[in-house]
């Protein structure tokens, strides 16, 4: 004779297979490890604490039996759950009775050999794991392993915390509620509602419907149903999946052959625990969503994430302006003008703008001054809005922690970018060389000597009419010096006009370098960091859609 009160240790030794996870199932939860991999030095720990206990708990689950399906029986005070679980194992193991709350601790009852692990799994101590009574019924649900849990609404703190921790673990749950309490608030907003997407693990039962008189049970459970649906619970009706909804009475037994009925189909299917798993990562996927995509989804986000080319295009102007290329260009094209004034222009003037430019405060020698203290602190600023602006365009559409990610990335690019930007400035101020010089300016220059040499032999013919060593003519060594003197500002002046097209062509040429310095150094210090970072976001937004998208 079985003793209903006597612990019973289920430890047989069966040839159990593990539990196993079908391609798609198995896809989500690598993508969910990868998803977690890239994200530790992006995310903090608490964010994903709930994605990584759905891995282990899966990991867990794969390594027991796949030959049982651990269901949790759930309530509040006076529901009747405890009386539903003797109905269905046809023997008093759970104890019933007016005071409250009955059930302190979960029981665990096994239909079958081999669930040790499964117990251990969800802390069952021997002396609380029970066998149902052994019978025709008994065979409807072998590989059950239904679990009754403490009432949900208890005021022990300790039994609340066995509740939510084992419907943590379990395959499955019903819920048993009663025409007083099936509308309660706590039960919908704690449990009923988060669990939505567990629907198709789920079984929400009206229990003493025999209390209900006439027509009233089927009022009830339309009603029921109507909370259901506005908790977003899919109600598993006309072959669709979901939760399954059922009235019955476990003190008269009307309706528990059905029950028995439905969870041993449910059992002999073997997919409860996988979709659970799928569920929970449904939950994990739907929490983590704000972190992993940002306005209509991630995937119609796709492709409008990351620089557009005007962006960095934008960004290399302002270093640009920040570094002064239009301005070292055209101070290369006046010094190529310069240079070609000095080579082709007549001595004296060579001379008098010699003595110019050693009078200017700008210059002294080949040192140049720096420009004005506060013409620095606006480069400055400059630089540093213009890293502002490529990182906040870089971030427009991301998620906000790798939109923070993002900015911080560029600041750390950008620091020291202003001085290396000085320093190349400071180089396209002081040019290593001369600028070339183009063909014709040999003929100038030996036109311009030409035109000096007139002048000199015309000068000293004239000193030496004056002290009579050569013959009185005025009128040729005039027109020699005539010659020279209106000659050599026309030599100068043609000079100057054909070094417009070479000297700016040198300007644009400067000022194209500076430009594509001052970019390459933003590139590398600001860009690539940046386009490093949305780099690694498409990564792990793609591992999130894989997560989030079931096959």
């Amino acid at each position: 004779m079985y003793d209903q009160h006597a612990p019973y240790e289920i430890d047989v030794v069966t040839q159990d297979t593990t539990v196993v996870y079908e391609g798609g199932l198995r896809g989500r939860l690598d993508a969910l490890r990868e998803l977690i991999g890239l994200s530790r030095t992006r995310l903090d720990t608490k964010t994903l604490a709930e994605a990584g206990r759905v891995l282990d708990e899966a990991a867990a689950r794969r390594r027991l039996s796949d030959r049982h399906t651990v269901v949790a029986l759930a309530g509040a005070t006076g529901s009747g759950k405890s009386t539903l679980f003797n109905a269905l194992a046809g023997v008093m193991i759970s104890e019933t009775g007016v005071r409250r709350p009955t059930t302190a601790a979960p029981i665990g009852c096994s239909w079958t050999d081999g669930a040790a692990g499964l117990l251990d799994r969800l802390g069952i101590p021997g002396r609380l794991r029970r066998r149902p009574l052994q019978g025709t019924d008994a065979q409807v649900l072998q590989g059950l392993v239904l679990v009754d849990l403490p009432d949900h609404d208890s005021a022990a703190g300790d039994h609340r915390e066995h509740v939510d921790r084992i419907l943590g673990l379990v395959d499955a749950v019903i819920w048993v509620v009663d025409p007083e309490k099936y509308a309660d608030a706590m039960l919908h907003e704690r449990y009923l509602r988060p669990m939505a997407g567990h629907a198709e693990v789920m079984f929400v039962v009206l229990n003493q419907v025999d209390r209900l008189p006439g027509d009233a049970a089927d009022q009830v459970l339309d009603d029921l149903r109507r909370l259901l649906d506005e908790d977003g619970i899919a109600l598993g009706e006309h072959g669709e999946p979901g939760a399954t909804v059922l009235a019955l009475s476990a003190l008269t037994g009307e309706g528990v052959g059905e029950l028995r009925e439905v969870l041993g189909q449910f059992t002999r299917e073997r997919g409860a625990a996988a979709r659970r798993i799928e569920a929970d990562l449904d939950t994990a996927a739907a929490r983590l969503r704000p972190v992993y995509a940002s306005g209509s989804g991630a995937a119609s986000a796709r492709g409008a994430i990351g620089l557009s080319e005007e962006a960095r295009e934008e960004f290399s102007d302002r270093l640009a302006e920040a570094v002064g290329a239009s301005a070292a260009g055209q101070a290369a094209e006046r010094a190529w003008r310069r240079h070609a004034g000095r080579a082709c222009s007549a001595p004296w003037l060579r001379l008098w703008r010699w003595y110019e430019a050693q009078r200017s405060p700008y210059t002294t020698g080949r040192h140049v001054l720096r420009p004005p203290a506060d013409e620095e602190s606006t480069a400055r600023a400059r630089v540093e809005h213009a890293v502002r602006a490529v990182a906040d365009e870089a971030a427009t559409g991301l998620p906000t922690p790798w939109g923070q990610a993002v900015r911080e990335s560029a600041a750390r690019g950008a620091q020291g970018l202003p001085e290396a930007l000085d320093e190349l400035a400071l180089r396209a101020a002081l040019p290593d060389g001369r600028p070339p010089r183009p063909g014709w300016w040999p003929a100038a220059v030996l036109a311009q000597a030409a035109m000096t040499l007139l002048q000199a032999v015309g000068g000293l013919w004239l000193v030496g009419q004056i002290f009579g060593v050569a013959e009185p003519n005025l009128g040729v060594p005039v027109l020699l010096m005539a010659m020279g003197i209106v000659g050599g500002p026309c030599v100068e002046w043609a000079s100057g006009m054909a070094a417009r097209g070479p000297a700016r062509r040198y300007g644009y040429e400067a000022e194209r370098r500076l430009r594509e310095a001052a970019a390459g150094c933003g590139r590398a210090r600001v860009l690539d960091p940046v386009a490093a970072e949305l780099l690694r976001y498409r990564e792990v937004r793609e591992q999130y859609v894989r997560v989030a998208r079931r096959a």
